[in-house]
């Protein structure tokens, strides 16, 4: 509940500040795009021991249930600006073996990175100072089935979501008057959130038109998050890097 309620601020103050200014003292840009997604790394539930991570997009492609990722950024001419990023997969996969033995996993991931921004104008671009928050939302639900004992049948749901702060900072080089170039990287969570979590991303540009732009790039996003003591009943640990391509279209007006 206290997340949401300082999301809700965070979303009051911006269109406070926003509801302030003449409307045509800004620019605005909307990108839904698609993760090449891969997620690598280690998670513990209760009192199982911890078991790795590793799946990839053809994977995670073939689980699908549903998926929805959504860019959008507001520059004002004073420099100050806000960026908004979503990302929601939600997995569902089933396996039974020779034994007769069934896992049902189902797991939905959600993040949310919400930054306020100073930009800084270059000869030949911009730099971008941002800090903010970064929520993660996970909802993972496991089944085990056993053909011959059924009482040694397991079922385990984890519902975990948290805040980190963030600061980073983005370089946005114009190479000519249709492609730029782009790095971005930033740190968070210092123990009050996650223990740790960081994002890097760097890619290019392509200038279609005025109102579109081709987006191309790679991004790594790192957590290591801790709920609950380790070896109890209720502890939850996810240690991951989800990390892929990203291509977007980008609306500019």
């Amino acid at each position: 509940m206290k997340n949401k309620v300082l999301l809700s601020l965070l979303l009051s103050a911006i269109g406070t500040y926003s509801a302030g200014v003449s409307a045509d003292e800004w620019s605005y840009q909307l990108e839904p795009y698609l993760m090449v997604t891969s997620i690598k790394g280690d998670a513990t539930i209760g009192r199982t021991n911890t078991a790795d991570v590793d799946v990839d997009f053809g994977t995670i492609l073939d689980n699908l249930d549903a998926a929805a990722m959504v860019h959008f950024e507001a520059h004002h001419d004073s420099g100050w600006g806000v960026m908004f990023d979503y990302g929601f997969m939600d997995l569902g996969g089933d396996k039974t073996n020779d034994n007769g033995n069934s896992t049902d996993v189902s797991v939905r991931q959600g993040v949310l990175e919400l930054h306020a921004l100073y930009r800084n104008k270059l000869n030949d671009g911009f730099i971008d100072y941002f800090a903010g928050v970064r929520w993660w939302d996970n909802d993972i639900d496991v089944t085990l089935d056993f053909a011959i004992r059924p009482e040694n049948n397991f079922e385990k749901e984890v519902e975990a979501d948290w805040i980190d702060p963030v600061v980073g900072v983005r370089w946005i080089k114009n190479i000519d008057d249709k492609w730029t170039f782009l790095a971005q990287a930033d740190v968070g969570g210092f123990g009050l959130g996650s223990d740790f979590t960081s994002s890097v991303q760097s890619g290019v540009m392509y200038k279609i038109s005025d109102l579109m732009t081709l987006d191309l790039k790679y991004k790594a996003t790192w957590v290591d998050y801790e709920e609950g003591s380790a070896g109890q009943q209720g502890y939850f640990g996810y240690d991951t890097v989800t990390h892929g391509t990203v291509i977007g279209l980008a609306f500019n007006f």
